[in-house]
């Protein structure tokens, strides 16, 4: 008798099997038999694709349940060394296409390099197949966003974006209060950072300075054509890599895209928030190498449904609103946090303002059930578990896109004219409708060789 599955294999298999995905109910196979085991056959073959930092910790998390097969980092210097030596068995390489091509075996990726280089990485690895997990920003700029969510739907592979703190119960907890109408229709909302500085006088990245002008050796380690992938070819300086190349506008997207993206996804999905209608900015001096030291960006976003309008007003660099009065005396702005406005009352962090109406509230019952976890969400999905990763690339992609704009309205070459005017944006046409210059930093020409 013909066998008529003799084609399908595990990798196959959960490709196909992801479409099933919805909602929050989560019943693994493998705890049916009680005994919490996970046969060989039910783990996945990751490769971990920049795995000095954020990426080393995102193995870590499905490690116990997953296989990891191989790593990839273009520096073999001691960040990404320790990685090799906490997987001896997984193969070595310094270009994802060469580990793509030739290492057939894995079924997932996660993606944790430079800014600049997540949209080119993600999409050769979901052209192929392979479910993604893409720290976040997901993109460097708003084309790619629409390109990687676009791709994600049509080759039918599980996405994740790395802001883990979509995850917490306390952003559920938060978000059942707002629902609730706890402080009525809200239509004013503030957030801020203190990003690039962390409050005690130092940074964790520069900002606002020139590029350097010295030209010192490259690493031996490091192999710094690819670090620098699509973007411009430039000489190697310490001053871009490790870490520091966030506040370089060709590598990173500065504290509004390290931050943003988990500052602003509660927002958005407390508000049910996707796209702003305009957007405008003021920071401090600003050139071509390096984002501002400092800024403030707000966003306009229209009515949804029988909800208001909305204005949301992004500081970072230290700066934070005005004290508001339901502060007693002595009460600080916290350095970070999120300020929501509404008819009856307001949510500083988590508590309600004024304290009459906290003390009144009666908090709803739990309805947003738990997360497994945020890389977990992305793994029982991809094996086809009846669950939504919760910054897949389609709730991913307009979070990034909104950050991305913001970046484009702090821009040194659009400085003055944007001083008379506000940037508005179709999302439709997915360009700005009032200064079509604008409308070149939503994407960037790739270096030769390089492409989506």
């Amino acid at each position: 008798m013909k066998n008529n599955n003799k084609g399908i294999n595990r990798r196959s298999f959960i490709g196909a099997s992801a479409t099933a995905i919805a909602g929050f109910t989560i019943i693994p196979s493998r705890a049916v038999s009680g005994l919490g085991y996970i046969a060989p056959s039910d783990k996945l073959n990751i490769a971990g694709i920049g795995i000095g930092g954020m990426g080393k910790a995102n193995l870590a998390n499905v490690s116990k349940t997953e296989n990891i097969v191989a790593l990839c980092d273009v520096d073999w210097g001691d960040r990404a060394g320790a990685t090799f030596k906490t997987y001896p068995s997984a193969k070595k390489y310094k270009d994802y296409r060469v580990m793509l091509d030739n290492q057939k075996d894995i079924d997932a990726v996660i993606i944790a390099t430079p800014d600049h280089t997540h949209a080119v990485i993600s999409m050769e690895a979901i052209k192929r197949g392979k479910h993604t997990f893409t720290q976040k920003p997901l993109t460097h700029t708003v084309h790619e966003a629409r390109m990687l969510n676009k791709a994600a739907k049509e080759y039918n592979v599980v996405t994740q974006m790395g802001n883990q703190g979509q995850a917490s119960d306390e952003v559920r907890r938060l978000r059942e209060m707002i629902w609730d109408d706890v402080i009525g229709p809200i239509t004013e909302v503030h957030v801020w950072t203190d990003r690039p500085n962390n409050g005690m006088f130092k940074t964790y990245w520069p900002q606002g300075l020139n590029a350097p002008t010295d030209t010192p050796p490259v690493p031996q380690e490091l192999d710094w054509d690819l670090f620098v992938g699509p973007a411009p070819m430039r000489p190697y300086h310490p001053a871009y890599h490790p870490f520091v190349w966030r506040g370089f506008w060709d590598f990173g997207t500065g504290a509004l895209g390290d931050i943003g993206c988990h500052q602003l996804d509660p927002i958005f999905k407390n508000l049910n928030l996707k796209y702003p209608t305009s957007i405008q900015a003021v920071s401090t001096l600003v050139n071509k190498d390096m984002y501002p030291l400092a800024s403030i960006v707000k966003y306009e976003f229209p009515a949804r449904g029988d909800k208001p309008p909305v204005s949301l007003t992004w500081y970072d660099g230290g700066l934070r609103p005005m004290r508001i009065p339901e502060l007693e005396d002595g009460e600080l702005m916290r350095t970070g946090g999120t300020l929501y406005i509404g008819e009856k009352g307001k949510i500083l962090g988590d508590e309600i303002l004024p304290k009459s109406l906290r003390d009144s509230y009666k908090k709803p019952p739990q309805t947003i059930p738990s997360s497994p976890g945020h890389e977990m969400e992305w793994i029982l999905a991809s094996k086809g578990e009846n669950i939504t990763p919760g910054s897949n690339f389609e709730i991913a992609g307009p979070l990034t896109e909104t950050v991305l704009l913001g970046n484009i309205a702090l821009r040194m070459e659009l400085r003055e004219k944007l001083a008379g005017q506000i940037l508005n944006y179709d999302e439709a046409q997915g360009k700005f409708t009032n200064l079509p210059e604008a409308n070149e930093f939503l994407h960037r020409k790739y270096r030769d060789g390089w492409s989506l």
